[in-house]
């Protein structure tokens, strides 16, 4: 099972947990889950970064790119991997692990927006250079 499909399958099991359940075969469905999204992620990552433009550079384009990934990622988590929230449970009492975990993905994404933010600006700036 990809990555996406391991963000999915907990994503899920923790936040909607009888939703889950009803799941024939969780490791399965999330395993092709994963795979669509893998697919999804790539053909938006090339929609979102456009063409090279003339006299770009190895590294704006290599930030280009990886900044045109991180938002297809995150919009696939939102449309794909993440159950809708009108099934979503509120957790009962975590437990400190779990609360741990909760704030490392959210730190995150956080992170990958801000890096996102950074890189659209570093080519809104080169544009306006050229």
């Amino acid at each position: 099972m990809n990555t996406y499909g391991k963000f999915a399958q907990e994503a899920w099991r923790t936040t909607a947990p009888a939703e889950y359940a009803l799941i024939p075969d969780p490791d399965q469905w999330f395993e092709a889950l994963g795979e669509e999204a893998s697919i999804r992620v790539e053909d938006l990552t090339r929609e979102l970064a456009g063409p090279d433009p003339v006299g770009e550079s190895f590294l704006e384009k290599w930030g280009r790119l990886n900044a045109a990934k991180l938002q297809a990622e995150e919009i696939v988590r939102a449309e794909m991997l993440t159950p809708d929230p009108s099934v979503q449970e509120e957790p009962e009492e975590e437990d400190e692990e779990e609360s741990g975990v909760a704030r490392m993905l959210q730190a995150i994404q956080e992170s990958n927006r801000e890096d996102r933010e950074y890189w659209e600006e570093v080519n809104r700036l080169d544009a306006e250079q050229a």
